[in-house]
């Protein structure tokens, strides 16, 4: 007898990628707040109980959706290509970081919001400390003085989703005004 535990583990997989490029979608066109299990099911052309089997809940499928996203954006800066990935100087990677981190936000802001009003996650969560050393690396590999750790959380703090959001939807602050600013803020502190 074939065994098709194999091809078992690649639907599942193909499904929850489906699943999750579906919830992306629908948060970009509609918010995080308006994206339900129906939503989802429609868009990914799947019965509800799929979706609720795969993740459990809208929570749960909110957070995959996050670590979907967080796991694409720090492959991009573990192993993509200059100027983000390595190869490219310190700074200008950590510039990189920030615009990537700041059209993430544009995208899927009210997720990451919703995150980062969890206390457990916001400053503890693994996708905060892979952010922080990934940070506080750049800035020692460009001889940035001071206390690193405390700048690179400084550093991450303007690229925060509520803070974002509000510029951009309550003050109207254009997202390349806010990613220019974010340039000239990484510069003038690993600035020697």
């Amino acid at each position: 007898m074939a065994d098709d535990s194999g091809a078992e583990r690649c639907d599942a997989a193909r499904n929850r990628a489906l699943l999750l490029d579906a919830a992306a979608l629908l948060v970009a066109e509609r918010g995080a707040d308006a994206v339900t299990m129906d939503a989802v099911a429609a868009r990914a052309g799947v019965g509800k109980g799929t979706v609720f089997r795969r993740f459990g809940s809208r929570s749960g499928l909110m957070h995959a959706l996050l670590d979907h996203t967080e796991s694409e954006l720090q492959q991009a800066y573990l192993h993509g290509p200059p100027p983000l990935g390595p190869g490219a100087d310190p700074i200008e990677r950590l510039v990189a970081y920030g615009r990537a981190r700041l059209a993430m936000v544009e995208v899927q802001g009210d997720v990451l919001r919703a995150v980062e009003n969890s206390p457990e996650l916001r400053f503890g969560g693994p996708a905060r400390q892979v952010s922080l050393v990934h940070v506080r690396t750049l800035m020692g590999q460009a001889g940035t003085p001071g206390d690193l750790t405390l700048l690179a959380q400084s550093l991450l703090a303007p690229l925060e989703a509520s803070l974002v959001l509000h510029q951009v939807r309550d003050l109207h602050m254009p997202i390349d005004r806010i990613a220019d600013a974010w340039e000239d803020l990484v510069r003038r502190i690993t600035a020697r």
